[in-house]
């Protein structure tokens, strides 16, 4: 299978510059109760809301390499949300073009993001809910690159294809491992032929362990990798990676669009989703401002009761345990934003338990806790560190307010 990673020349220099036989599966999707998610992106806001800059950067340019036909832009009408909890990504037929490729006036225009210098990991479930476009040419993915691009190049810093498809070939999907000596065509993978997925939403995922990497379809292991398949090359799967998503026209592995290619395409994206696995779920004090606990106010179990910032004091109701379905639990109740708000200033308080998206949380190594339902972080509100200072949701901002220690 042909590689993903054959950008341009200028996409390479952005890297620099941000990153200085099949065997099949059968071990089950993980527990969750192991896992803890550590990025999320519902893409839930309204519609004709840009992609959210603090967790993606959209790449632009042509990939004179891969002689693909379309440009990449930074543009809504190529990569935008739908208010219906979707990321639409597009691609456009433009006669003439704007833009200049590889070979010319540029015929298409879509759009290619990526999570370099806004997150990366090692290891884990990475995971995305999507509908794919139709036609000859069509080329979607999801997969991921080594963070180490801007230092050793491709393919030594490694690519994680999780998700491809050819769109004249719409019931197979792509999982590939590309590296030093067997990258491009050449490149270690197995298809997985199942419905037209095309026709609805379905969910490819990998779970990534040292020395191992299974892929899913829908849940579906169809084939998992190790060193040993690689015949002696060498496995540079042992480090972070970052996310890519995008939408190619053309190119020598799907073919160039032909008369019966419909344009616009969309490839729709309800959820990407990483978690981390770990021996049990973490469980101790939550800190933040002036060192200080993450406090059930009055040790209270009634729902509603607040969520406040306190001295630390070691009892229970600072005693909280980052579960593995993104849950936050203390007192046997969920961190909770009350009312399912999603604007700032919404209250976080103790609730029961019911699994809604107001109670998930991710829990990034930036030291943020995001709410899953609103991309708000927990906020000590009015940045004021005295006792019982209620704790909110707000726009993440990167201050001391919004700094938390989690137990990991």
């Amino acid at each position: 299978m042909s590689s993903r990673f054959r950008a341009s020349a200028a996409v390479v220099a952005v890297l620099a510059l941000i990153l200085g036989g099949t065997a099949q599966a059968e071990s089950p999707v993980p527990d969750p109760t192991t896992m803890a998610t550590t990025f999320a992106d519902e893409f839930n806001a309204p519609a004709g809301t840009p992609v959210d800059g603090s967790k993606w950067q959209l790449e632009t340019g042509d990939n004179v390499n891969n002689h693909e036909r379309q440009f990449y832009t930074n543009s809504t009408s190529n990569a935008v949300h739908d208010g219906a909890g979707n990321l639409v990504i597009t691609a456009r037929r433009e006669n003439p073009g704007n833009y200049q490729c590889w070979y010319g006036r540029c015929e298409y225009t879509s759009a290619r993001l990526n999570t370099a210098g806004r997150f990366t990991q090692a290891y884990g479930r990475f995971e995305a809910r999507m509908k794919l476009p139709r036609g000859k040419g069509m080329w979607p993915a999801f997969w991921m690159l080594g963070d180490n691009m801007g230092q050793v190049g491709w393919p030594q810093a490694g690519e994680i294809d999780i998700m491809e498809n050819v769109g004249h070939l719409m019931n197979t999907v792509h999982g590939t491992l590309h590296g030093p000596g067997y990258s491009g065509s050449g490149g270690i993978g197995a298809a997985y032929n199942g419905p037209n997925f095309g026709d609805g939403f379905h969910t490819f995922a990998v779970d990534w362990a040292p020395n191992r990497i299974t892929w899913y379809v829908d849940g579906n292991a169809y084939q998992t990798r190790t060193p040993a398949d690689l015949g002696g090359r060498q496995w540079v799967f042992d480090h972070p990676f970052f996310l890519i998503l995008n939408l190619a026209v053309g190119g020598y592995w799907p073919g160039d669009p032909d008369g019966s290619t419909v344009f616009p395409q969309q490839f729709v994206v309800d959820y990407v989703r990483v978690t981390t696995t770990s021996t049990g779920a973490p469980t101790g004090r939550i800190t933040g401002l002036a060192g200080k606990c993450v406090d059930v106010a009055n040790a209270g179990t009634a729902n509603g009761t607040p969520i406040q910032l306190h001295d630390c004091n070691g009892n229970a109701a600072q005693n909280w345990t980052v579960a593995g379905d993104g849950t936050i639990r203390a007192l046997g109740k969920c961190l909770d934003v009350n009312n399912n708000g999603a604007n700032d200033g919404a209250a976080v308080v103790l609730w029961d338990c019911h699994g809604g998206a107001n109670q998930k949380w991710a829990t990034p190594d930036a030291r943020d806790i995001v709410s899953i339902s609103g991309n708000r972080c927990l906020d000590v509100t009015g940045n004021n560190s005295a006792n019982g200072t209620r704790l909110q949701v707000w726009t993440c901002g990167g201050t001391e307010n919004q700094k938390w220690n989690v137990p990991r």
